[in-house]
């Protein structure tokens, strides 16, 4: 039996999620379309009541005849049991509700800016972008979008400074089963594997001027 506060990996929960719902960084994520707005609105009236009873309350997105939902225990920094549960519940409403799930991936971005003094940088950034400044995991100041829609990015330092090629690059993460596909993919649209050292954690790519792009998965 799953603990219900103890945060999961994506391989711990692999199995238990065999619906629409997928285990990307910290969160559950899945999304459904219906016939009508109508049909859409009331699947998320229904999981209002669910989360309601369970006291534990997932992020929506609703638009015409599409919901997405995010499930995730920000208490506990991750998914825990408490999500595994929602997502489950999530699934069989929205089959009740005859909603199809949707097959595109969910994915998330990060930016990522080499340098060699964050602090005289950060603020132009965050000035810029109209961005707020966030600590990660690891107590490093990052920027974060307050509206919570823009990527977050965050200042990677070099040493020594290198010059020969871009000094910002993307982070795409998907989900740990989908990144081998997504780097193989990259390579038949031209792309060059640069290195796979990091893997699976991550791959390093470049297109054909040698701009990267890094292929990331998460550990949580």
């Amino acid at each position: 039996m799953i603990p219900a506060d103890a945060v999961l990996s994506p391989a711990q929960t692999r199995d238990a999620l065999t619906g629409a719902f997928v285990h990307l960084d910290g969160a559950l994520y899945a999304s459904y379309s219906t016939d009508d707005f109508a049909r859409a609105a009331q699947l998320v009236a229904e999981v209002a009541e669910a989360a309601e009873r369970a006291n534990h309350h997932p992020d929506v997105s609703l638009g015409y005849g599409q919901i997405a939902f995010t499930v995730s225990s920000h208490d506990a920094g991750g998914v825990t049991g408490r999500d595994l549960r929602l997502a489950e519940e999530i699934e069989q409403l929205a089959h009740r509700a005859g909603a199809k799930a949707n097959t595109t991936r969910p994915t998330n971005y990060e930016i990522a800016i080499d340098c060699s003094d964050a602090d005289a940088i950060r603020d132009f950034w965050r000035v810029g972008c109209d961005y707020i400044e966030d600590l990660d995991g690891d107590g490093d100041v990052e920027l974060r979008d307050p509206r919570g829609s823009g990527p977050k990015i965050w200042f990677q330092k070099m040493d020594p400074p290198r010059t020969e090629r871009s000094r910002i690059h993307l982070d795409v993460y998907v989900p740990t089963q989908d990144a081998r596909g997504r780097v193989d993919a990259i390579v038949a649209a031209g792309g060059t594997l640069v290195t796979d050292e990091h893997a699976p954690s991550w791959w390093v790519m470049a297109d054909a001027e040698g701009n990267e792009l890094c292929v990331c998965t998460s550990a949580r």
